[in-house]
């Protein structure tokens, strides 16, 4: 058994009218970090669930992953489906049809990649970074809020 730890990556996309900085917590869909994964996508604009193609059990997985995103984050978030292992298309057991007809009905986007000749992981970014909001609306807040001292006040001589 292999055993890793959530991977921190980053991802730069340029588009004609904004630059997208990803920042993206990779947990290989481990079970281990379920638990955790509020802690992950808390805030996030956007998600990729990725699930292998030639894995029924796989998408099953990545159904009860959207699932959790849809059900406890936020309401906005972007959220994609990749098909991984396209490489692999005399093994797919995951019809390309059905994964695409599960996305249309979830509302989230829907693309097949495959991670080992990167077919499609640019795109993926891409049609992400065109699905985000232009402006989003960031909360005003302080990384460390300063509070100024409360005066004194004297209800005395």
């Amino acid at each position: 058994m292999i055993s890793r730890a959530a991977a921190f990556l980053t991802q730069t996309v340029a588009l004609d009218d904004a630059t997208v900085k990803f920042e993206i917590w990779d947990t290989a869909g481990q079970e281990r970090y379920r638990s955790l994964a509020p802690m992950y996508y808390r805030g996030a604009a956007a998600a990729i669930v990725v699930y292998d193609i030639t894995n029924p059990d796989s998408f099953a997985g990545a159904k009860s992953w959207v699932k959790e995103l849809q059900r406890r984050g936020d309401p906005n978030v972007v959220i994609a489906l990749a098909g991984n292992k396209a490489d692999l298309e005399s093994r797919r057991k995951v019809p390309f049809e059905e994964a695409n007809a599960y996305a249309e009905e979830n509302g989230i986007l829907h693309m097949e990649t495959s991670a080992k000749n990167a077919n499609n992981v640019k795109s993926l970014f891409v049609e992400i970074a065109k699905t985000l909001p232009k402006d989003p609306q960031q909360p005003e807040r302080e990384a460390f809020p300063i509070t100024p001292p409360r005066e004194e006040t004297r209800n005395c001589c």
